[in-house]
């Protein structure tokens, strides 16, 4: 179902903080009910999710360390579009960065939003098949490594909850029924 209909209306914005990964635009609002109010977005750029897949039905993943929340996290090989870039191109980057993964057949899964209640972020899913390994290149704040799972046990973990990063999980099981 789709509207129209804007039920906020935008007076102004300005940046309120930003770093070289997101910014903070906090927007003056009217709104529904038409009260004032302030509205804080995190503008982030997009970003994509890679489930990579071996001709051994081995999915290439990494157990990684996020600083953010001091945890070890399964999750599948992604990164931010850079500016120029398109979602695919990152993709292929990206897998060849963190998990050495080069080749393969490439396929669009889909589009989805990260934290849409405060975050502009879109997330893309892409799979790729019969995908070859060959040298990582991790950027100096990764602290990963690389594993190859069985198809059942990824998706297995990611039914289990024990994938707790949210994009990564929902990548996997979009996945499922491809795989």
């Amino acid at each position: 179902m789709t509207s129209d209909l804007r039920p906020f209306q935008t007076v102004s914005s300005r940046i309120a903080w930003s770093c070289p990964w997101y910014r903070v635009r906090q927007d003056d609002i009217i709104t529904p009910d038409g009260r004032p109010g302030v509205y804080n977005v995190v503008e982030k750029d997009d970003a994509v999710w890679i489930v990579p897949v071996t001709a051994e039905r081995e999915v290439l993943m990494v157990y990684q360390y996020r600083y953010t929340i001091d945890e070890w996290c399964w999750e599948v090989p992604a990164g931010s579009v850079k500016p120029g870039q398109t979602p695919a191109e990152t993709a292929r980057e990206e897998l060849r960065e963190e998990v050495g993964g080069q080749g393969g057949d490439w396929h669009y899964v889909g589009r989805f939003f990260l934290a849409n209640g405060i975050c502009n972020e879109v997330g893309h899913i892409f799979l790729a098949t019969g995908v070859a390994t060959g040298e990582t290149h991790h950027e100096a704040a990764e602290v990963m490594h690389v594993h190859r799972v069985p198809v059942a046990k990824a998706l297995a973990m990611a039914r289990a909850g024990e994938i707790t990063d949210g994009p990564s999980a929902l990548a996997l099981l979009l996945c499922a029924d491809r795989l």
